[in-house]
């Protein structure tokens, strides 16, 4: 899943937290901090769409296993950079 971490998205807690309302990397920084019962109740609201592997529609919601998956990639690059 590629999603560029400019594009707009908005974070919520099925807890009914406040929202946090950013760019994809804001949200996933976020998460990065959250405990893991905090980690099990967010979702990330897209604002464009997109595909998940093998699945034939594109979503506007990722899950909290997607999510990690894009803190694994920003852990990544940000090693890479040094």
């Amino acid at each position: 899943m590629t999603i560029p971490w400019d594009q707009p998205a908005t974070m919520i807690d099925l807890d009914g937290k406040t929202p946090i309302i950013g760019t994809i990397r804001d949200c996933v920084m976020h998460f990065a901090l959250f405990k893991p019962f905090a980690r099990e109740q967010a979702r990330i609201l897209l604002t464009q769409p997109v595909a998940r592997a093998g699945r034939k529609t594109r979503t506007w919601i990722l899950n909290p296993d997607e999510i990690e998956a894009l803190v694994v990639r920003m852990q990544a690059e940000r090693e890479s950079l040094n």
